[in-house]
């Protein structure tokens, strides 16, 4: 379990704070500074190109949302394809009170959330409801979905919309394989990471009783002891974003860790200045917070508000980092940056990682601004879905065939 946060050990003080949103902002501003100075060894700033990537992004929320009401950047919007909404078919079949269809959004969304982490370009996902053929992060939404609706992650058969500990630690290649369509001719990436990480998932469902319940130890019983500590109804975003990397936080990959916690999506950088143990590191915890951002709908369908969603931050992924490239923003500085494969521990990624979380914040201010008058202000996380990422994959699509980022990660299947 987490150690307090009181504590003065000077490890643990480095570790909590590694593991909140305000050190992923802080930690990339620190790398922004650097960049702009022209101390960084891969990535030079063009702030030049601020409005002019704001513009195309404030286009690509008018082309989607032309009333400008965006929803936040969440997992939800992927079941959305075809003109149809396939969560909310699921849904209206539901015989439930609220807190079960919670508990049931919850099930469903971290197990997808956990499951998207790429797919690669050759992927593809062939609807078996005549929905088409998608690929990416609508494919796999929608086969995790399909997995989810027959009972992929839950140990009792007559009650299939459940993620609970044993049918998650039951979950085999084999089954991902099949409901994912996996085959020599259509490769997803990282298939072993991905049911690895649904087992481990399932190992800490029921190893923390305290979270997930002690008789039938499940996902969605994280509804329940939310619903218990929130004040007069609301929780801020950044204690719901600690309780997610708390409660998560076996599931994640070993790579680093600090006074006995697992620091998760969290890397080295040289640039990355900071006090004591957190010198030199840069968290960004990409899916727990936009695992965090996809648990803000049911929590407020429940009734309960969720404040403060801009201390959250942007996510640092291939999408909304391609956009950044893509506009000019940011520039290589040396041959072998683009168009090349790089680890995700790399400090060419780390680097770039870090500047596309510090200027999402200057796209979403410019965004605003050049809104004004349309809207009363829109979150960063409906700046971000209306917004940078589908900006990031529009002009993807116009510069390559294939839509491809410019800056290839190599993914295990747990990072994107």
């Amino acid at each position: 379990m987490a150690v307090a946060l009181t504590s003065t050990d000077p490890d643990t003080v480095a570790a909590n704070w590694l593991l909140g949103a305000a050190a992923v902002r802080h930690q990339a501003n620190v790398l922004l500074e650097a960049g702009l100075a022209g101390r960084l060894e891969h990535f030079s700033i063009d702030l030049g190109a601020l409005v002019g990537t704001s513009r195309y992004v404030c286009e690509t929320i008018l082309q989607n949302y032309p009333g400008l009401v965006v929803p936040y950047h969440a997992r939800w919007r992927h079941f959305c394809v075809g003109g149809r909404d396939r969560w909310q078919d699921l849904a209206g079949s539901l015989e439930v009170d609220a807190k079960e269809r919670a508990r049931i959004r919850f099930d469903l969304a971290i197990t997808s959330v956990l499951l998207d982490a790429g797919a690669g370009a050759a992927w593809k996902y062939t609807d078996p409801q005549g929905g088409g053929v998608h690929s990416r992060s609508e494919g796999l939404a929608l086969a995790s979905l399909d997995l989810f609706a027959r009972g992929g992650f839950s140990s009792d058969r007559c009650r299939p919309l459940m993620a609970d500990a044993a049918g998650l630690m039951a979950c085999s290649d084999e089954t991902l394989e099949t409901v994912f369509q996996v085959r020599p001719e259509n490769p997803l990436v990282g298939v072993r990471g991905r049911c690895d990480l649904m087992r481990r998932l399932g190992k800490a469902v029921a190893d923390r009783p305290r979270l997930f319940g002690e008789d039938e130890p499940r996902i969605g019983n994280l509804v329940d002891y939310i619903w218990g500590i929130a004040q007069g109804k609301t929780l801020r975003a950044a204690q719901l974003l600690r309780l997610v990397l708390d409660a998560f936080e076996p599931v994640w990959p070993d790579r680093l860790h600090l006074a006995g916690r697992n620091l998760g999506d969290t890397w080295r950088h040289p640039a990355a200045r900071a006090e004591g143990a957190a010198d030199g590191l840069v968290p960004f915890h990409k899916l727990s917070q936009w695992l965090t951002y996809s648990l803000v709908e049911p929590l407020e369908e429940l009734g309960l508000q969720v404040t403060g969603l801009d201390d959250l931050t942007g996510l640092a992924e291939y999408r909304n980092g391609g956009l950044m490239i893509d506009t000019g923003l940011l520039q290589a500085k040396h041959d072998g940056i683009l168009g090349a494969s790089h680890e995700p521990g790399s400090e060419v990624i780390v680097e770039w990682r870090a500047l596309t979380v510090a200027l999402l914040d200057r796209i979403a201010e410019q965004v605003r601004q050049d809104l004004k008058g349309q809207t009363a202000g829109l979150p960063l996380a409906s700046v971000l879905e209306g917004g940078t990422w589908a900006a990031g994959r529009r002009i993807a699509a116009h510069k390559r065939a294939d839509g491809i980022p410019p800056l290839n990660i190599i993914s295990d299947g747990s990072l994107f």
